[in-house]
């Protein structure tokens, strides 16, 4: 079924194009399959289309709304160029309404994926064909309680013009515990990390219980001490399965070939070039200049607050990284992590220029809107997270987009430790993450040191948004954000849902 990694890829539905409150799109949509090919769609297909509807998170909407409402991205207006009618500016801001685009696109993202995971249940899948799609269901309706705190959800997979209920706070997490809990044992223990597995379905129930409290009070988390003992108990299983360890390098996590380099990957999203996969090369080429290669859009940056936090010598701020399908590099600059400074051709060594004939330097200060002429091209820290597959230019990346990792386990472990009273045992874990990067080891760990270690690991995976939210930073200023409103701690429910699902509510303030 999916067992290797390059099964080629039969059947596609325009899911981008599906919104699943729409009852009579879902209706129609619903009898074309039925109808079309006589009855030959299998559920292996559409467990592949399922998994491709979560390539909302490859640099995609998903990751836009988990990125860039934090501190650690920026995507600043350089003249006219971002502008984009300033919807980058109201995400970093916080100015957003029901209709800002990335949002609403988010949320239809999502939902599609449930319909596409709810879909492979009514073509007579196998076991485990119906876990992995229970999964991918599971995952994307967290991923909706998280940003908008209320989920819509069908029941009923026989009648779409039955509208879905609506299930919030406390509802939705024990429906998403009771679905994952009860799908790990058919999912399966050993496979390539792009599938649905065990370990994977045990990282993202961590995830719940450590966020619970914050899905019942946003505004005051709280953490039940019965929640911690989960989160803990449940990494010391995939601690157990001796399936994971730390990578010497940092980012062997996500380099074109990391589905065979990395030793931390639980579950990760496929590419593969020529076969099928996501946006992952667009979290290289949106930062990098037109002068670069790939030529780049020149937009995403990070900020100098949060570049500040890390140490010199701490291989995650960024590295002279090789790897087989990187350029040659014969300086050995920096290729990956922060790009910060003087930029040079990697093949040639040669100091890069902007189009005005300046040098390419990448400066630490950065604007929302930025006017000066001589900075559009300039301001701001660049950002590699994944190694550009630079045989692949400008196609199908080959790295695997990393969802779950072990360095996460371990952390939301220690944290879940921390926040019971135990100080040794999160300091001895965060001391393992950091020696493996090469920081220097912390004498005293605390919460607010810890989760600025989760944003030295974790940085531009998607997750920085509900960690700041949980630990209650979310709606402090940092730069180019003043302090905002209460009600921004969950997002808009889009215009466009409301006027099809009666059973949603938009959220306070909206």
């Amino acid at each position: 079924m999916m067992a290797m990694k390059y099964i080629k890829l039969f059947f596609c539905f325009f899911l981008t194009l599906l919104v699943f409150s729409c009852t009579k799109l879902e209706e129609n949509f619903r009898s074309q399959l039925e109808e079309s090919n006589s009855g030959t769609i299998s559920a292996a297909q559409l467990l592949i289309s399922a998994y491709n509807s979560l390539n909302t998170f490859q640099n995609g909407n998903i990751w836009h709304v988990n990125q860039h409402t934090t501190d650690e991205t920026i995507a600043p207006t350089r003249g006219p160029d971002w502008d984009d009618n300033g919807q980058w500016r109201a995400l970093h801001a916080h100015t957003w309404n029901a209709d800002q685009g990335q949002i609403r696109n988010a949320f239809n993202d999502l939902l599609s994926a449930q319909f596409a995971a709810s879909n492979v249940l009514q073509f007579n899948p196998t076991p485990q064909q119906a876990a992995e799609a229970r999964f991918i269901r599971a995952l994307s309706m967290y991923m909706v309680l998280d940003g908008w705190g209320q989920v819509p959800y069908r029941e009923n997979l026989t009648d779409y013009r039955i509208t879905p209920t609506t299930l919030k706070g406390t509802e939705a997490t024990d429906l998403i515990i009771s679905e994952l809990t009860s799908i790990i044992s058919t999912l399966p223990e050993n496979s390539e990390a792009y599938v649905a597995n065990k370990n994977a379905a045990r990282a993202l129930l961590m995830k719940v219980y450590l966020n619970k409290g914050a899905y019942v009070n946003r505004a005051a988390p709280t953490f039940d001490a019965a929640d911690m003992t989960k989160v803990i108990s449940l990494a010391d299983e995939i601690i157990g399965s001796n399936k994971y360890s730390l990578d010497d390098n940092f980012f062997d996590n996500f380099a074109p070939d990391n589905n065979t380099k990395s030793a931390e990957n639980i579950y990760t999203l496929y590419n593969q070039n020529g076969d099928r996969g996501g946006g992952v090369a667009n979290s290289a080429i949106q930062g990098f200049h037109y002068n670069m290669s790939p030529r780049g859009n020149n937009g995403f940056s990070t900020l100098s607050d949060f570049y500040d936090k890390f140490e010199a010598t701490d291989q995650r701020r960024g590295i002279y990284y090789n790897y087989a399908a990187g350029l040659p590099n014969p300086g050995k600059r920096i290729n990956v992590g922060f790009l910060e400074g003087q930029q040079y051709n990697l093949t040639t060594d040669a100091p890069l220029q902007d189009r005005k004939g300046n040098p390419l330097i990448f400066f630490r200060e950065v604007k929302i809107r930025e006017t000066d002429p001589n900075m559009l091209e300039r301001t701001g820290i660049r950002v590699v997270k994944y190694p550009y597959d630079y045989p692949h230019l400008n196609q199908q990346s080959d790295n695997d987009w990393a969802i779950f990792r072990y360095a996460d386990v371990l952390l939301m472990k220690a944290e879940a430790q921390l926040r019971s009273g135990n100080t040794a045992g999160p300091l001895v874990i965060v001391n393992s993450v950091r020696q493996k990067r090469g920081a220097t080891p912390m004498a005293s760990v605390d919460l607010a040191k810890l989760l600025d270690e989760r944003g030295r690991e974790m940085y531009w995976e998607g997750w920085r948004r509900q960690d700041l939210i949980r630990y209650g930073k979310f709606l402090q200023p940092w730069q180019e954000k003043p302090a905002d409103d209460p009600k921004n701690l969950l997002f808009p429910i889009p215009s466009s849902q409301l006027a099809v699902n009666p059973n949603l509510t938009q959220n306070p303030g909206y």
